[in-house]
């Protein structure tokens, strides 16, 4: 569960689930390798062998140098028991001196007084005493302990050595170790060293753990591990949660908000920006937020589209309706023939908008689906140039084509759709250019971008109308063009197609007249 900002209790995402579950599986497993690797305190067991031997080695070696009795081949006893009492005094074992015949000479347990006083714990009595108890065999159990009852029992022998095995092999002249657990479970460890000098045998060192140090020792290891365990998993919990919010959230923040749009509860809502994010997410919400302020902006269009759309149709149906109604009211077929005409333009107009709205309805879904492909511009401008030299253009006008695009000079494009900006512009150019005129149109390269110029001779364009040109059903044109004959859709399609293909278009006057309309689109290649 986490708390939302008003105040309400939420689950966590699924997101935040598995980044919580897998951080987890990987910790369990990290510390479940290191608990089943350490869990029989082999490595441990095998150190403190190894160390209790050195240690036996010495004290040997020390005794068997300052305290035997090359005479009775025996151990000088009161020198003995000075010289063990000072050397095992500062650690924590127990040592014991057999004689050959493996009778008990000096026990530390006699000589130091750490080893006098013996302590051990009373079985428990209540009910949580017993149950505390029970917890911790059962800790021990899980976290390897005391998994010993395998091993031999260890027991007191009294003054026999020789009932131990390792003294006996001690008595041969090897060094024997051996691995027990007392009545409570705990292990005994113990090493016995023969003192020899010169290969004569003086007696026999066993020194050996008092019951549960090693215990104690593997018990504070796996403390030590259990509490590492559990400030990785709080530092896991943390960075999950971290995580989990810095990734999960606004991802969430974006989901709702992408529904909220989606359903169009709550107006235009735009998607939350994460400006101070220099990462995947932040270019995830830049991203969405661009998608959905250009489908706001594609709806605006549609709405305005269609308000346009509706405008145009009603100025030649109320022309038809009219003309129809003063039909039956003609009184002689003068009338009737100049009432026929208008009918006929009138529905010539209807069929053109419908065609020319149908054109640019179809517009924006083929440019976005069909896939662009390399144009070579200069093959297009002169294939478009070679059509209308073989047309009969109005009052005798004629087209000119300078190129300096370098050869197989490309743009990503739709052919037929790029072909159509420069039919629309040159249309548009004859409508405006007077007799005898020419229609130029020069092609260059600018900055890694192709320059298309398409320029007329006419009247030019007023300059608070160079952008308005551009709008839908704007139908500027001269008297003698003849009303209702263009749907003034052709420059909008020009522009829709060019920003299409990354490009744009715009219009600008000639000196000392006419207009000129430029087209600029990013060339793909140049070679």
């Amino acid at each position: 569960m986490v708390l939302e900002n008003d105040g309400r209790f939420t689950h966590f995402s699924a997101l935040t689930r598995r980044i919580i579950f897998f951080n987890a599986v990987a910790l369990i497993i990290l510390i479940g390798g290191v608990l089943i690797v350490q869990t029989s305190g082999r490595s441990l067991i095998d150190e403190r062998i190894s160390g209790i031997r050195q240690q036996a080695l010495i004290v040997a070696g020390t005794l068997a140098e300052y305290t035997t009795n090359e005479e009775t081949h025996k151990l000088k006893q009161e020198e003995a028991e000075s010289l063990l009492r000072q050397l095992i005094a500062p650690t924590k074992l127990r040592a014991r001196l057999y004689g050959t015949d493996g009778k008990l000479e000096t026990d530390t347990r006699e000589l130091l007084p750490r080893n006098v006083v013996q302590i051990s714990s009373l079985p428990p009595l209540d009910f949580w005493s017993k149950v505390d108890e029970e917890w911790k065999r059962i800790f021990d159990g899980v976290m390897g302990i005391r998994p010993f009852a395998r091993l031999q029992p260890y027991f007191e022998a009294g003054n026999d050595g020789r009932v131990y095995s390792e003294v006996n092999s001690a008595l041969s002249g090897e060094v024997a170790t051996a691995e027990r657990v007392d009545e409570r479970n705990r292990m005994v460890l113990s090493v016995a060293a023969p003192i020899q000098r010169f290969k004569a045998i003086y007696g026999v060192l066993m020194v050996s753990t008092e019951g549960g140090d090693i215990d104690d020792i593997i018990r504070e290891e796996r403390v030590t591990l259990i509490e590492v365990f559990a400030v990785a998993l709080i530092v896991m919990l943390l960075s999950s949660l971290y995580l989990a919010g810095f990734i999960a959230e606004p991802i969430r923040r974006l989901a709702a908000a992408a529904d909220t749009v989606r359903s169009g509860r709550a107006g235009r809502d735009t998607i939350p920006l994460f400006r101070e994010r220099h990462d995947e997410i932040g270019d995830l919400a830049e991203s969405l937020s661009a998608m959905t302020r250009a489908l706001y902006d594609r709806i605006d269009a549609i709405e305005s589209f269609a308000a346009d759309v509706a405008h145009e149709l009603k100025n030649p149906l109320t022309s038809l309706k009219s003309a129809i109604e003063m039909f039956g009211r003609a009184k002689d077929d003068a009338s009737r023939e100049k009432l026929m005409d208008v009918v006929r333009n009138d529905v010539r107009r209807i069929d053109r908008l419908i065609s020319d709205i149908s054109d640019a309805s179809r517009l924006d879904a083929e440019l976005s689906r069909e896939a662009h492909n390399p144009v070579d511009i200069n093959h297009l401008l002169e294939t478009i140039v070679e059509i209308y030299k073989f047309m009969e253009l109005p009052r005798g006008v004629t087209i000119t084509l300078s190129s300096d695009l370098p050869p197989g000079a490309t743009v990503l494009g739709l052919d037929e759709r790029l072909g159509q900006i420069f039919r629309n512009l040159i249309d548009n150019a004859i409508s405006f250019s007077p007799d005898n005129a020419v229609i130029s149109i020069v092609a260059r390269v600018e900055g890694g971008r192709a320059l298309i110029g398409v320029a007329d001779e006419g009247p030019g364009i007023p300059p608070d109308n160079l952008e308005s040109v551009f709008s839908r059903f704007y139908t500027e044109r001269p008297a003698e063009h003849g009303f209702g004959k263009n749907s003034g859709l052709g420059l909008s399609i020009a522009r829709q197609i060019a920003e299409g293909a990354n490009g744009r278009i715009w219009a600008e006057n000639r000196e000392p007249n006419g207009a000129r309309f430029v087209v600029e689109l990013p060339l793909a290649r140049a070679t």
